[in-house]
């Protein structure tokens, strides 16, 4: 399985930036990775904020394939606990998806579509964080989560 994490936005280089390359890289050595950013849709401020899901929806939807399985980060999904989680990622794993896709989506959420797309809603908080915030954390937890799985001792418990 390859994993693959979307994001709309880039991170601003600097000291977050280097952590989720950190990360990345250490993620990397359990699972194919890749951290895909998206550019933000420019607007004036006059776009609705539904049609600018709606813009996002499409650069998101074109990067995912129709056998992917996605999951979208979203304050109001399902909160785990990093050994819930790294349970549930060896389901998913196990249920033999070629691809699983992660989606972090911009500053006023998802579309409809995108909702409709997901297999999936899982939040790594109730509290709101910055887009790059949750880059950084869902990279973390994703290599907790297999290093959960591999009984390496980066997690105490």
């Amino acid at each position: 399985m390859k994993l693959r994490l979307l994001a709309m936005g880039k991170t601003v280089p600097g000291p977050m930036e280097e952590l989720v390359d950190d990360y990345s890289r250490r993620l990397g050595r359990y699972i194919p990775f890749e951290l895909e950013c998206l550019p933000e849709i420019k607007t004036t401020g006059s776009l609705p904020v539904d049609a600018l899901r709606e813009k996002e929806a499409d650069q998101l939807l074109k990067k995912i394939s129709p056998t992917d399985v996605v999951w979208l980060l979203d304050e109001r999904g399902k909160a785990y606990r990093s050994v819930e989680f790294a349970a549930h990622l060896q389901k998913c794993m196990n249920s033999g998806p070629r691809n699983l896709v992660l989606v972090i989506g911009g500053a006023y959420g998802f579309s409809p579509r995108m909702y409709g797309r997901a297999q999936e809603k899982i939040s790594l908080s109730k509290m709101t964080f910055n887009h790059q915030m949750v880059r950084l954390f869902a990279i973390e937890q994703l290599y907790r989560a297999f290093s959960i799985l591999k009984g390496d001792p980066y997690h105490n418990e």
